[in-house]
């Protein structure tokens, strides 16, 4: 990341592939062993809570267009009927999350899947993911979508295809990070 001379940070230039999954998997993941785990869904999320999460699971992968939405905007998009949000919690602590929305017809799309650092490398993403697709199919879709750009973790693209996504189309876009101050205005609001 570049800083402009004016101290603005200069925008970066991604790939967004979009994929999509048109049958249920035969099997899901199992349940890693040796941990506690939960995933909860969450009802009339807190938006400080949203932004935490948000922050903390895609802060390196420069998630930041949810965060930059103001309250009644993001209010709207996670309090809808139409949003089926779940927490991940690994030894009673938040370690990511997942966000459905299932306002397009006869699609639910992964609006977000990702967990915090703390929960990476250590063998939950796949069985996670699995949890986020099957809570998917539950709502009884005729496919399932998802998208992620070269911003995100080196193996996003290939843990989505190895679960059965197939990419579908692909489309260049510009990501303008957040600044430390922006960042902290968002995360900190009275």
């Amino acid at each position: 990341m570049r800083m402009a001379e004016a101290g603005i940070i200069e925008p970066i230039e991604v790939t967004v592939t979009y994929l999509e999954m048109t049958k249920p998997p035969t099997r899901y993941p199992p349940l890693p062993l040796g941990a506690q785990i939960a995933v909860l869904r969450v009802k009339d999320i807190p938006l400080h809570y949203y932004r935490y999460l948000m922050d903390r699971v895609g802060r390196k992968w420069h998630w930041v267009n949810s965060l930059r939405l103001d309250d009644e905007e993001l209010s709207a998009a996670i309090h809808s009927e139409s949003r089926d949000i779940r927490v991940f919690y690994l030894d009673g602590a938040p370690a990511g999350f997942f966000d459905l929305g299932t306002e397009r017809k006869g699609a639910v799309e992964l609006v977000f899947f990702g967990m915090m650092p703390h929960a990476i490398g250590r063998g939950f993403g796949r069985w996670f993911l699995g949890a986020a697709i099957e809570a998917a199919w539950a709502h009884h879709p005729e496919k399932v979508i998802v998208q992620t750009c070269t911003l995100d973790h080196p193996s996003a693209l290939a843990l989505y295809q190895k679960m059965g996504f197939v990419p579908v189309a692909q489309s260049q876009e510009r990501v303008v990070p957040l600044g430390d101050r922006e960042r902290a205005d968002i995360l900190f609001r009275p």
